[in-house]
């Protein structure tokens, strides 16, 4: 792979208080005119990116607008998310479109 560049695993405190390091992804989300600089949880296993609803609200999305539903599992099962396409870049790579569930909570 020419073009590859790595990313470490970024220490914090979980929910519990317990110390955690979790691979973070620097991103640039783009939707329509607005831009928003996020960290986002590198999940190789997950089928699905999950937006939370303050960094839509950022980006001006609005959920009254989305018509696209989506269906969550696991421990997200009982959340409301709707379907929102956005560009996103990581560092210097080009930008590609993703899908997001973007959630209510």
């Amino acid at each position: 792979m020419l073009n590859a560049q790595r990313f470490p695993f970024i220490e914090g405190r979980d929910a519990f208080g317990d110390i955690d390091a979790v691979p973070l992804l620097p991103l640039t989300l783009t939707y329509q005119n607005s831009v928003v600089q996020v960290a986002g949880l590198l999940d190789t296993g997950a089928s699905i990116n999950v937006l939370p609803y303050s960094i839509g609200i950022q980006l001006g999305a609005v959920w009254e607008e989305l018509n696209t539903s989506v269906q969550l599992a696991g421990n997200l099962a009982p959340v409301e998310p709707r379907g929102l396409v956005l560009s996103a870049q990581i560092s210097t790579f080009a930008p590609v479109r993703l899908v997001f569930a973007w959630s209510l909570t």
